[in-house]
């Protein structure tokens, strides 16, 4: 039996279906603008939740996460623009599915793998949370730094057959995020005596400029039509989707599992789930050569991943008190404000709570797929009819509110708008941005740890047995040689295997 299944039809309430069903409405509408993010949307909710009762205030708020989680694949297949960070991954491949008339076929297919990712790692949450809690106490700085290393891998994945190009994107990125003041040294770098600066490249004002700026740009510069539109309506393509996603379920399980491990690491979140399960996903596949260009599986990969790390980001911050990702950090401190004391306690002591949010959980992620299936098709509706006159506008002035209300800065806006530029000129060279942003999302935390390691490991005289010496490291390590040397590899055993058949042929006749 499960744990605290009694707690179930608590959750079932009429009160908490409809907090449930508004949570996953209102995120899947903020997570599909590009820059309102999961954090922002349950920050700004937070107060209506110090009148709620406990459960209902979680289940409000894990609604509002796993909608706005999902809502990002919206933008991110129609326009190019991935409306939250872990959304990145999705534009490989949902774009140019939109491009040749399959938005509608994407959008059910992120739908279902998002459904998919958040019940896996809602599950982990009830079944194995305290366990898997103690691993993430085993990550330190330096396994941070090879997960960084890990993720700079995927640029050979992300290359779209010019590696060259990809790396040096991915160094552009890399330069990007050491604008400002050092996270660990305090070091000003790079700011050239501008205040505005000082703070940094903020990564989501980049990825919009980087992302949505290029498309702006081509709209207008184009009398082309921005998506191919079906002869005929297609309606959810349900069944279709269905029958991609059954005969990708090893592909959606692998990537709910990762994103659930990784969603379990403070600080590390849905992009890098998002684009982990991505490099696995091309890897195991056995067509990879379809990856990038509006392949399914690419899809299925990022979004059952950054959904299922929703339920992995609570287990360290029930748990432990430490939370995953920056929107399990607001919750954390609503429930602080209303008394509950997070600890390995809270699953004895407080099992009501608990349970029936862990239930609440499940059951917003079930009513995700109604609720995003009917967003998602009008979405695309409205994308594919509105002229462009009018798409455009909207499109910029959503760019411009999102940069903004980041930071209330307007300097984020003016740097969006310079890298967006920048990224377009780029990209009438070849340089793709997915390099970029890869280098600017994953450079801090490279840095950081390996400053942290590096340090620790010189206080210890032992530098080589902090980089190296570390069972997680090494496998960590093991992991990224394998996914930079596996075109390689898997090259020489195609050519193998074409060889013994002949030898064995001569060896018969």
């Amino acid at each position: 039996m499960l744990p605290g299944l009694d707690h179930l039809v608590a959750a079932l309430t009429p009160l908490n279906l409809a907090f449930a069903l508004f949570g996953v409405v209102a995120g899947t509408v903020i997570g599909s603008l590009p820059g309102l993010t999961a954090t922002m949307a349950i920050a700004v909710l937070v107060p209506l939740t110090f009148t709620m009762v406990p459960t209902s205030a979680l289940i409000l708020m894990g609604a509002i996460y796993t909608g706005a989680i999902y809502g990002g694949a919206y933008s991110a297949i129609l326009l190019n623009t991935p409306g939250t960070p872990s959304a990145i991954g999705t534009t490989f491949d949902g774009f140019p599915m939109a491009k040749r008339g399959d938005g509608d076929l994407a959008i059910t297919l992120a739908c279902l793998a998002s459904v998919t990712g958040g019940l896996v790692g809602a599950a982990a949450l009830l079944v194995i949370a305290p366990p898997l809690a103690k691993v993430a106490l085993a990550f330190g700085p330096v396994e941070y730094f090879w997960l960084a290393i890990f993720g700079l891998s995927l640029i050979s994945a992300l290359s779209s057959g010019n590696l060259l190009k990809s790396l040096i994107g991915a160094c552009l990125g890399l330069l990007i995020s050491t604008i400002g003041v050092a996270t660990v040294s305090a070091d000003v770098r790079f700011t050239f005596g501008s205040p505005i600066l000082l703070g940094g490249v903020e990564k989501i004002s980049a990825l919009i400029g980087l992302y949505a700026v290029p498309v702006l740009i081509d709209l207008v510069a184009t009398p082309a039509r921005h998506l191919e539109v079906a002869a005929e309506p297609r309606g959810f393509r349900l069944l279709e989707a269905l029958r991609i996603s059954w005969a990708g379920k090893f592909n959606l399980l692998r990537s709910s599992l990762i994103g659930t491990f990784v969603g379990i690491l403070p600080g590390a979140g849905g992009s890098i789930a998002a684009l982990v399960s991505y490099s696995e996903a091309r890897r195991a596949s056995k067509t990879p050569e379809r990856f990038g260009k509006g392949e399914p599986q690419g899809i299925q990969a990022t979004e059952s991943a950054n959904n299922a790390t929703v339920g992995g980001g609570f287990i360290p911050t029930l748990v432990l008190g430490i939370p995953g990702t920056p929107p399990d950090a607001v919750i954390l401190g609503a429930l602080l404000v209303q008394g509950v004391r997070t600890g390995p306690e809270l699953f004895t002591d407080k099992g009501s709570i608990v349970y029936t949010f862990v239930y609440g959980l499940f059951l917003g992620t079930v009513l995700m797929l109604p609720v995003g299936l009917v967003i998602g098709r009008y979405a695309y509706k409205f994308i594919i009819h509105v002229p462009k006159a009018l798409l455009v506008p909207s499109v910029a002035f959503m760019t411009v509110i999102g940069s903004y209300a980041i930071r209330n800065d307007i300097s984020d806006v003016v740097i969006m708008t310079v890298l967006g530029v920048f990224g377009w000129v780029l990209d009438r060279f070849g340089f793709s941005p997915s390099p970029i942003v890869l280098g600017l999302i994953l450079g801090n935390i490279a840095e950081q740890g390996f400053v942290q390691a590096w340090t620790i490991g010189s206080a210890t005289d032992n530098l080589g047995g902090m980089f190296f010496g570390r069972p997680i490291s090494l496998a960590i390590i093991a992991f990224t040689l394998l996914s930079l040397f596996y075109p390689l590899i898997a090259r020489l055993i195609l050519k193998r295997g074409d060889v013994w058949p002949k030898k064995a042929r001569g060896g018969s006749s």
